[in-house]
């Protein structure tokens, strides 16, 4: 199953609902470009929903931590939101844990950017 991305508005910050897996290849290409078209377009707060990603390898880390860098280096907010128990303990052994902000509640990821 390849990954899918849909983003939608909330109070001036962008919600990207991502679902499936983010690996090596395809999945990790999908939310670069996701990010890299969010920013140049002008959309500095990002929130990424992985409610519904199942799986994420070695490269979609390393992906997750790319867009967080480049959404940093222009100057913006790049925020987890919703993540599964498996992404969660991903991101607690890898100790990405605490360079990303994390959120379980969309209202208050959204909440967080002002």
């Amino acid at each position: 199953m390849s990954m899918k991305v849909g983003s939608r508005q909330v109070d001036g910050v962008t919600i990207v609902d991502c679902s499936g897996r983010i690996t090596l290849g395809e999945g990790s290409v999908i939310l670069r470009d996701t990010v890299r078209d969010l920013l140049s377009k002008g959309n500095k707060k990002i929130v990424l929903n992985l409610q519904d990603v199942n799986y994420i390898d070695s490269s979609g880390i390393g992906e997750l931590v790319s867009a967080f860098t480049t959404t940093k280096n222009q100057g913006g907010e790049l925020k987890l939101l919703n993540l599964t128990k498996k992404v969660n303990d991903l991101l607690q052994i890898t100790k990405l844990y605490t360079v990303f902000d994390v959120k379980d509640d969309e209202a208050a990821a959204v909440k967080s950017f002002k």
